[in-house]
């Protein structure tokens, strides 16, 4: 692993890779389509479980004297706020009999302003005559009501102006009697004063005229009022419709249990910090992908699946045969949250050896036995720890071990110098992809490369490293060359891409 590539990799990182994002979400599909699947059967179960109440609405115009054509809505919030008092809620009850307490009632029918002057009101009771009933209580007693409280304003400011008007009356004739007190005969110098009288027993005239005709008017406008309160919709109950109660409460927990899934996934991929990409497993590894390796098909898997996940195994096992053929000291597989599989490609490769001569895999797999794997399907010969120190130098021995966390770091020489990193995509996190690879160099053991096992299907990233460490593999026309000069070794080769399975007829095409 290059100090050069790693810091350059550190510096170029991103804060936040969302490429590796959406792959790592899309990875966890099981979280979120499960969290959608739960959401949309909750939301069925509420409807099913817990139908609404039965429920009733009405409508009522509601006339206002002080209508303006701007008006914001001020007035009918102020009709909806009176509708949600006891006042109210006690004379409905007490026009259907009840004795139910006002402010429990309260909870039961909600107002709602639909324009200046329309107001809807929506009532739940036991049944839907009860509801019915309720709604139709409540809204004659709030026209009853709001008419009421038009004409007690009206008459109010009637009797306010017929009070001033009376005032007024009085005054005047205060200021005729004045009038009446002086002669013809006074002196030349009262008939300012007398002009003056005059003068303000005509404007008292017209005053008193003017609050006769406002208080005649204060009582016209009342009779709009009280004809433009009304009920427009008569009270009726509501229709409730279980299948389309059903269908909208299960889309909306699927849309909540998928956003919810989706970002749990999400904060989950980023505060584990697992790479699944080749690029960054490479990276984080200090060491190229060699080969790749989708996940097994299952039973239900259609026969040309099947067919390519053979034929990668088989190119896999030919890749690994190969570059144990080509090392002059033993190799080994060392497996990252793939055991299994791990033993049963190492099985495979010590196969594949068989023809040149005899094979001994050394097992240093926890919670497997390669042995048993062996005696079922027949194969090489498989040894513990123990066994292997006793075996014959000319034999090849093929070392198969972990680096998962728990790993004893200096035993795993004793598998072999040279090894190859077989890692399942997002198991591993970065910091102990890190790890791994400082306690291999600190053993000084060589990694020649990395078998990916179940890849992201859409990744396209690249996961070779071409300023990776010198003790990479060279073949037979590679040749070591100064790199600029400083003294490095950098090898010359042509990059293989890593073998993959195609995910569908359209990818294998």
């Amino acid at each position: 692993m290059t100090t050069s590539t790693a810091s350059q990799s550190s510096a170029s990182a991103p804060l936040l890779d969302l490429q590796a994002l959406v792959v790592a979400v899309r990875r966890r599909r099981r979280l979120w389509a499960s969290l959608a699947l739960l959401g949309l059967l909750a939301g069925a179960a509420v409807a099913v479980l817990l139908p609404p109440p039965p429920a009733a609405v009405t409508k009522v115009l509601v006339a206002h004297k002080d209508d303006q054509p701007n008006d914001t809505g001020t007035l009918i919030r102020t009709d909806v706020e009176l509708l949600d008092t006891t006042r109210i809620a006690a004379e409905a009850l007490r026009a259907l009999g009840s004795r139910e307490d006002p402010e429990d009632f309260m909870q039961d029918y909600r107002g709602t302003g639909l324009t200046n002057n329309l107001l809807r009101i929506d009532v739940t009771g036991d049944s839907d005559a009860d509801a019915v009933a309720r709604a139709k209580a409540l809204a004659e007693t709030f026209v009853a009501d709001h008419v009421r409280r038009m004409r007690e304003a009206a008459e109010a400011e009637s009797e306010s102006l017929l009070d001033q008007r009376d005032r007024m009356r009085k005054e005047l004739a205060e200021v005729n009697r004045s009038i009446g007190d002086r002669s013809p005969d006074d002196e030349p110098k009262a008939s300012a004063s007398i002009e003056s009288l005059f003068a303000r027993r005509a404007e008292l005239d017209s005053r008193i005229a003017e609050f006769d005709q406002r208080a005649a008017e204060a009582l016209t406008g009342t009779p709009e009022v009280v004809a433009g309160t009304k009920i427009v919709d008569a009270p009726h109950a509501v229709r409730h419709s279980m299948p389309r109660a059903v269908v909208t409460n299960a889309g909306i927990g699927l849309a909540l249990g998928l956003v919810l899934g989706l970002a749990l996934a999400a904060v989950g991929a980023v505060v584990a910090d697992r790479p699944v990409l080749r690029r960054e497993i490479a990276a984080n590894l200090g060491a190229s992908v060699l080969a790749e390796l989708r996940r097994g098909p299952r039973r239900s898997a259609l026969p040309w699946q099947r067919r390519r996940t053979r034929a990668a195994r088989e190119r896999l096992t030919t890749t690994l045969a190969r570059i144990v053929r080509g090392s002059a000291e033993p190799v080994s597989l060392l497996e990252l949250g793939c055991a299994r599989g791990t033993g049963l490609i190492a099985l495979d490769v010590a196969a594949a050896l068989e023809a040149d001569g005899p094979v001994a895999v050394v097992d240093a797999l926890p919670g497997t036995d390669l042995a048993g794997a062996r005696r079922k399907s027949g194969g090489p010969t498989v040894l513990s720890g123990e066994r292997a120190d006793a075996e014959p130098h000319h034999v090849r021995r093929l070392g198969v071990g972990s680096v998962a966390p728990g790993t004893a770091w200096t035993d795993l020489h004793r598998l072999g110098g040279r090894t190859v990193l077989v890692v399942r995509a997002g198991h591993g996190s970065a910091a102990w992809l890190h790890t791994v690879a400082r306690q291999l160099a600190d053993q000084r053991i060589a990694v020649i490369g990395v078998v990916l096992i179940d890849p992201d299907p859409r990744d396209r990233t690249d996961g070779t490293l071409w300023d990776g460490p010198h003790a990479a593999p060279r073949g037979h026309d590679e040749r070591p060359k100064r790199h600029n000069g400083t003294g490095r070794l950098r090898a010359e080769r042509t990059p293989m891409p890593a073998a993959t399975v195609p995910d569908s007829d359209q990818e294998a095409r």
